[in-house]
């Protein structure tokens, strides 16, 4: 590749980075109080799957989540936890997923990894956050459980807004992917 062709391909992939991580801001602001909490849907999780297809997505998605995360009440917290929580989950996806073909299996391996290890991650997040009464964090109910306990209610929690984004992300990629190499 001469210089000419890798300057396009950078340009390129600073260009689909910045619109991925645009729509994600996008898709958050527009349902923006159902966006941010221990119950709630933001819809724009189901870019996550993105990651499947290119690691350029990890970055993209990091930085939708760092600027929609301006907006949580949480602060700070989830400014860090949750853009880190992204890129954890989005880079594992990448790797389990980098060899796979199917669509669909891709789709599942995305699936398993946000619901599980990047739910964990938020509920440790909500956890910290409302046991150091962090600024904005108005905690469910009481808090009188252990830990893991309260851990554990706020992965049920998040888990259904979770799933349902990454269901309705999932469809929408699956038909994408049909007109659009995601790997380019």
């Amino acid at each position: 590749m001469n210089s000419q062709e890798q300057g396009r391909s950078q340009t390129y992939n600073l260009t689909v980075t910045a619109i991925v991580a645009a729509l994600y801001v996008a898709i958050t602001t527009v349902v923006a109080p159902f966006s941010f909490g221990p119950v709630q849907l933001r819809l724009s999780e189901g870019l996550n799957h993105l990651a499947a297809w290119n690691k350029r997505y990890i970055i993209a998605l990091g930085l939708g989540v760092l600027i929609s995360n301006f907006l949580s009440p949480l602060g700070w917290i989830d400014w860090v936890f949750g853009t880190l929580g992204t890129v954890i989950m989005t880079s594992l996806t990448y790797y389990f997923s980098r060899s796979v073909k199917s669509t669909l299996a891709k789709l599942a391996i995305s699936t398993l990894i946000i619901s599980t290890i990047g739910m964990a991650i938020l509920a440790a997040e909500f956890t910290f956050a409302f046991n150091i009464h962090a600024a904005g964090a108005s905690a469910p109910a009481d808090l009188h459980a252990n830990i893991l306990g309260q851990w554990l209610s706020f992965y049920l929690m998040v888990l259904p807004g979770e799933l349902a984004s990454l269901i309705v992300g999932g469809i929408v990629i699956f038909a994408l992917e049909k007109v659009v190499n995601l790997s380019k």
